[in-house]
């Protein structure tokens, strides 16, 4: 943020023309340090392959520019910035424009400011108030500190800034480490050049010294002769001082040729071990990335450094030997020693695990793994290198740097464990690929305590004999995988998972293979919580402080929602070992679960902000208590994992204020009718809090009803029905029959009515129908009571809500028994049934209605069950239903003449 700081101080006129109406000054203001820590620079606009971060880039800064109009009390800015976020849409079809305009802002500003300071214009660092997006546990929250809401001045940090930090920094490392190689190419040129001007003075003196001895023979035989040669001897002269001339050259070129090379060895090393750390750095990242931190997988760059590192230490050594032959002597072999151990560590780093195996992997089941070597060209393409793979335990993987250390026994059985390193000419990568690796058995460690087999880790250990090319040695390389869970059953994967999150999370870069800490900070807590959230569920929205503070409470125990949380540390055990008070299930067990119902069910619910998330008991009565009736909020179910429930507010007959919460949606709720249709189903909740009408907040997650069926078939629906609102509220005495959950497996259709003696027909409440009816299955099942069931009473059919069929009521004819011994006969089917005959167990089929009827029992009810004969009858109406439920119960004679008949032709129905 300072360079924002510095350009407020620019003229008001410069600012005006600096932003286009497209990347408003707001935008620059609100996000100032979030938006100079991008990189920017490092993304090329005419490249489509960086259009996917791109978009990431215009979704934080529309979601955060959202989050901060939603908080701000200023009613004129609330609506400036809803405006903007509208505006920015011009970007998502093509984002790297927005890439541009924010490369071009910056570069002007960072142009203007360094002219002001050329030219001794004062540059004024003005101090600005920081308000936090999501304050620290214990503050004043938003909505009841309006002190706390942002105004014009206030610049907030947009959340993912340190990822941001993070990628920019290895980015400008990269850059950093390639001039620093380029830097050891040009310095091995200089002492190639060195040496050639070396050996040419060599050869000039050489050259100098035989014309010398010459002329001097001359001279000397002229002398014998009395003759003396004036010009002879001057040449002879000045050929000596030039010898001495190139001699003397000779050995400054020499001293300096030892010298660049003493300092070439030393800067290699210098810079080779920066870009091992460099690799270490992408290895760190790679496991983190486990938990949803970013991570380029792209090693490009760091093949070209070691490739370069390789041929630089090549010929540098070749360097040295010559060198050390000219000399006669051998002043260079604590140099050669030293390339030797550069070489073989960085043939040894060069051996990366670029895909890593599954983190828990289950026995019997096939995975993949990729291992490259990034100095592949330079292989000895005579012998081809073959990958092997084994099985190592944490014990072992410690001992793997120890010297002479090798491998006790073989702990585990893997199946297609080899494979060979094969070049890429196109892609210029070596790589070999285990597409069909599996454990087919382990051998498990003694365990210390309680300590469960998914808190056992282990690894795969890659291990070659690579030959280079220039180099008579073979190199022993190998590299092990991050660490692994071996589970026996899928039941064991949530457990194993959890080690894994936590190893990946607060690991130490160097550590001792695989310490992990018994307990960390909840401050570090609520990073891995927020970054593993937002990857898993792949959403820009993170979690706020009010969802912190409530993970807070419930992994401590402790439902003050004024506690300070920040100083307290997490243990494993609170984590993922000891269950939640009053529940069955771990802390992690429950998030997971509520991970996996958000990825699958709800990631634009809660993107789009209409889901509160976690939230506590006590802070959801303090939000709904002054709302208006029918207001309610979406909150994470706080006993059943992978549950949403609906809380709402309203007024009961008394007039006292009640907060109620329905029974949550699972996944296989949501699997069958969505969250938004089960919204739209419950006509009594009316507003998304805080006041939000809720046909506007859904409105684009309503199903819209299917069209008739081409096949001639009437459409059925599926509803969501709240049982106690829809009893004593809305029911008005009608009887529409609501359908539930039943087991699927009752075949045939199945009608089951359970009497109650004390009741009457002019009694007879709404009838439930318990069974979830796909349209394609036949026959059917129903399940009938003639009462609506209170939650508890069946405990095997009734949850308190209800998915409800409508089927159209349709003209068919249809029997059922009567209470009177004489029959009832419809004219339209001419169907006589005799119900002594069904009451005995006899089998009685209605050839006319094409019904067979057959008395079974079932749980002490009385079941009649029905299977259809002919594919043509529609399955019996609601009315029919209820005429079959009244007639199977004790009750008038004259009752029959009273109701009104479904038959297919009134005008012949006996009961007219």
């Amino acid at each position: 943020m300072a360079l924002w700081k510095k350009v407020q101080c620019l003229p008001t006129e410069t600012l005006n023309q600096l932003y286009p109406t497209s990347f408003p000054i707001e935008v620059r203001h609100y996000m100032a340090t979030w938006l100079e820590d991008q990189p920017w620079d490092d993304m090329d606009v005419n490249d489509l392959a960086f259009e996917s971060r791109a978009k990431m880039l215009l979704c934080q800064i529309t979601s955060y520019l959202l989050q901060l109009a939603e908080k701000n009390s200023d009613v004129v800015l609330k609506m400036r910035l809803q405006h903007i976020v509208k505006s920015m849409k011009i970007f998502e079809g093509q984002p790297l424009k927005l890439v541009k305009i924010v490369q071009e802002i910056l570069k002007q500003e960072r142009t203007l400011i360094s002219h002001m300071q050329a030219i001794g214009a004062p540059v004024q660092v003005q101090m600005q108030t920081q308000v936090h997006p999501h304050p620290r546990p214990g503050m004043s929250s938003p909505e009841h500190n309006p002190a706390f809401l942002p105004g014009p001045s206030a610049s907030p940090q947009p959340p993912q800034l340190s990822a941001s930090a993070v990628c920019k920094k290895t980015s400008t490392d990269d850059r950093d480490k390639q001039r620093a190689i380029e830097m050891l190419v040009h310095k091995m040129a200089d002492i190639q050049a060195c040496r050639k001007n070396l050996h040419h003075l060599q050869e000039n003196v050489t050259w100098e010294k035989q014309n010398f001895e010459s002329m001097q023979g001359q001279l000397l035989q002229n002398q014998k002769n009395g003759l003396l040669d004036q010009n002879l001897s001057e040449t002879c002269n000045h050929l000596q001082n030039q010898i001495q001339r190139d001699e003397l050259q000779s050995k400054v070129f020499y001293e300096k040729r030892v010298q660049m090379i003493q300092e070439l060895t030393q800067n290699l090393a210098q810079t080779q071990h920066q870009v091992i750390q460099r690799i270490q750095v992408w290895k760190r990242q790679q496991h983190l990335s486990a938990i949803g931190e970013p991570f380029d997988d792209n090693l490009s760059i760091l093949q070209s450094c070691c490739e370069q590192l390789l041929m630089v230490n090549l010929q540098l050594n070749q360097e040295i030997i010559i060198a050390g032959r000219e000399s006669r002597e051998e002043p260079f072999r604590e140099m050669q020693e030293k390339l030797a151990a550069l070489l073989k560590s960085l043939i040894q780093s060069s051996l990366i695990v670029d895909k890593q195996p599954p983190q828990v992997i289950k026995t019997q089941s096939k995975f993949s793994t990729t291992v490259r070597f990034l100095l592949g060209e330079r292989m000895n393409s005579a012998k081809p290198a073959v990958i092997k793979a084994q099985i190592i335990t944490e014990a072992q993987a410690r001992n793997l740097g120890q010297p002479g250390s090798v491998l006790s026994e073989n702990v585990g059985e893997l199946i297609n464990n080899s494979a060979i390193l094969d070049h890429n000419a196109a892609t210029k990568t070596t790589c070999c690929t285990f597409r069909n690796m599996s454990i087919k058995k382990i051998k498990r460690t003694d365990r210390k305590g309680s300590e469960s087999v998914t808190e056992e880790k282990f690894a795969l250990l890659f291990s070659s004999e690579i030959n280079i090319m220039g180099c008579e040695t073979t190199y022993s390389i190998q590299v092990i995988s991050l660490p692994i869970v071996i589970i026996v059953h899928g039941s064991q994967d949530n457990n194993a998972l959890a080690t894994i999150i936590w190893d990946c999370a607060f690991s130490e870069p160097d550590r001792i293979p695989f310490l992990v800490p018994e307990r960390v900070t909840w401050q570090q807590m609520c990073a891995t919580l927020n970054s593993k959230f937002m990857s898993e569920v792949q959403t820009p929205r993170c979690l706020d402080e009010h969802n912190l503070r409530f993970l807070a409470q419930k992994i401590f125990d402790e439902p003050d929602i004024n506690g300070d949380f920040d100083s307290r540390n997490v243990t494993w055990a609170q984590f993922n070992k000891e269950v939640l008070p009053g529940r069955s299930f771990t802390f992690w067990q429950w998030f997971d679960g509520v991970m996996e119902l958000t990825k699958k069910h709800l990631k634009n619910y809660w993107t789009d902000r209409l889901i509160f998330g976690f939230i506590g008991k006590q802070y959801l009565h303090l939000l709904l208590q002054q709302s208006q009736d029918g207001t309610f909020l979406l909150r994470f179910s706080d006993s059943e994992i992978g549950g949403i429930t609906i809380a709402y507010v309203s007024t009961t007959d008394i007039g006292n204020r009640q907060i109620l919460n329905i029974q949550p949606f699972t996944k296989k709720d949501l699997e069958i009718r969505s969250l938004g249709d089960r919204i739209h189903d419950i006509e009594f909740i009316h507003f998304v809090y805080p006041n939000r009408r809720k046909d506007e907040a859904f409105n684009k997650y309503y199903t819209v009803p299917p069209p008739s069926s081409k096949y001639g078939y009437l459409p059925t629906s599926i509803q969501t029905k709240v049982e106690g609102e829809m009893s004593s509220v809305r029911m008005n005495g009608s009887s529409t029959p609501v359908i539930s959950n039943v087991p699927s497996d009752i075949d045939p259709m199945i009608i089951n009515y359970t009497e109650q003696p004390s009741t009457r027909i002019n009694d007879v409440s709404t009838p439930v129908v318990t069974s979830t009816m796909p349209s394609e299955v036949d026959p059917m099942t129903f399940n009938f009571s003639n009462q609506i069931i209170n939650p508890g009473s069946h405990p095997d059919l009734v949850p308190s809500t209800h998915q409800q069929i409508h089927y159209p009521v349709q003209n068919f004819p249809w029997t059922y028994p009567g209470r009177r011994e004489a029959n009832e006969t419809y004219s339209q089917s001419s169907v006589e049934m005799l119900t002594e005959s069904v009451q005995q167990g006899r089998k009685q089929q209605c050839s006319d209605s094409g019904f067979l009827m057959d008395p079974l029992q079932y749980k002490n009810s009385h079941i009649y069950r029905f299977a259809r004969m002919d594919g043509d009858l529609m399955p019996p109406s609601n009315w029919e239903i209820g005429e079959m439920l009244a007639d199977s119960t004790p009750m008038d004679t004259d009752f029959l003449s009273q109701k009104r008949c479904h038959c297919a032709q009134s005008s012949q129905c006996s009961h007219i």
